[in-house]
């Protein structure tokens, strides 16, 4: 199947607290740096513009409407309170390099059309309330629009795809079966993920088929956290005999490392390399230096044509035909990060991922490795000069 690969670049000027973040993807994009400084507005306006008329013709069909204002589609799109982000005669949108007329796009008469990019929100946790996913309309009209489609899809994927599969976790239609191993050590700890259908209303619970489980409010925090992400992950990964939803080339997920032990990021991180194998389009924003330390590895294995088992020693992963195949497709994909920048609201491509470069975004890895290193140098100092004391 041949798909699209725009767009290349996204250039967004003075929105927010964005004064210039200018991206040019890759096959795995990552975005890096501070709360607050525009990755998430950055990544809702790679949604908005693949997709204007989805998301327009979704906001219509629950009854919102804006008056093809801009500060009140933002207020609807981005989330309450950002009306005020965009500054008519200053604020800026260029895909590939042609710019985008954002009044003449709220304007616009909605139409259907097909979906190109699924959206995987930080927020993902409030998708379920008491173990089962919220409707649309169950949220204010002030939160955000990725928020509560997000929330609706997982809905309909429970209504529709799992009404008669009980059994969530392990599926194993969905995942790999290495893949669902290593979740069942990281996360599941043994225990199931299932439908429990002896209420009123189902819930989702942890445990066996032999009744009882246990319900949502006494999962783990990395448990309620990563539930949601796998069902989105689930969405994408179609039980026929494809690949992925045809119609999704793109894949953006925030912050996936919330609530997680590292064991579990790394397996997140598999999985993220099973959708650039299936041909997704991946853009991430985290806040982990274990994630970045994931993307370190796939650069630098890839520049030295390492063979793909060596990806699987770093992940410990069982070196099966299935995830050396995996494996291999991920070490010939590109990857680029970008910095953003809190003292200047601009970013800065740090793909290299230099540790040895002068500037202190690129070596420190856009501060998620800041602070391992400074402790590094003051133990160090601290250790040097003991020994020289004892020396004396």
């Amino acid at each position: 199947m041949t798909t699209t690969r725009e767009p290349q670049r996204l250039c967004v000027e003075n929105v927010g607290q964005i004064k210039k973040a200018d991206v040019t993807f890759g096959d795995l994009t990552v975005l890096v740096g501070p709360q607050a400084t525009g990755k998430s507005i950055f990544l809702q306006f790679l949604k908005l513009l693949v997709d204007p008329g989805h998301v327009l013709s979704e906001l219509k069909k629950y009854g919102l409407d804006w008056n093809r204002k801009v500060d009140a589609f933002f207020n609807i799109y981005f989330g309450e309170g950002m009306g005020t982000a965009w500054k008519p005669g200053q604020s800026r949108i260029s895909l590939d390099d042609r710019d985008v007329d954002i009044e003449k796009l709220v304007s616009r008469q909605p139409k259907a059309k097909r979906e190109s990019l699924f959206f995987i929100p930080a927020q993902r946790v409030l998708s379920l309330r008491d173990g089962w996913p919220r409707p649309f309309t169950d949220y204010s009209a002030g939160d955000p629009f990725a928020v509560r489609e997000f929330s609706e899809k997982l809905r309909l994927l429970m209504e529709q795809e799992f009404a008669r599969q009980p059994l969530l976790f392990p599926q194993t239609k969905r995942l790999k079966s290495e893949l669902r191993k290593l979740l069942d050590r990281a996360v599941f700890a043994g225990f199931g993920l299932r439908v429990d259908k002896s209420r009123p209303q189902k819930r989702l619970v942890l445990g066996g088929e032999d009744g009882g489980g246990l319900p949502y409010m006494v999962w783990s925090a990395g448990q309620r956290e990563f539930v949601p992400l796998l069902l989105g992950f689930y969405w994408l990964l179609p039980p026929a005999a494809v690949a992925r939803r045809k119609e999704i080339e793109w894949v953006v997920i925030e912050e996936l490392e919330m609530g997680l032990h590292p064991r579990a990021i790394s397996v997140v991180a598999l999985m993220i390399f099973d959708l650039m194998q299936r041909g997704y389009r991946v853009c991430i924003s985290t806040h982990s230096p274990q994630a970045l330390e994931a993307v370190w590895v796939l650069k630098l294995l890839r520049e030295h044509h390492a063979e793909p088992e060596a990806l699987l020693e770093v992940f410990q992963t069982p070196k099966t035909q299935p995830m050396r195949k995996l494996a291999g497709s991920v070490l010939g994909k590109e990857a680029r990060v970008f910095y953003f920048d809190p003292t200047t609201g601009a970013t800065r491509d740090i793909s290299a991922l230099d540790p040895d470069a002068e500037e202190a975004g690129q070596s420190g890895w856009g501060g998620l490795s800041e602070f391992s290193g400074r402790a590094n140098r003051v133990v160090a100092r601290a250790v040097a000069s003991s020994q020289g004391e004892l020396a004396l």
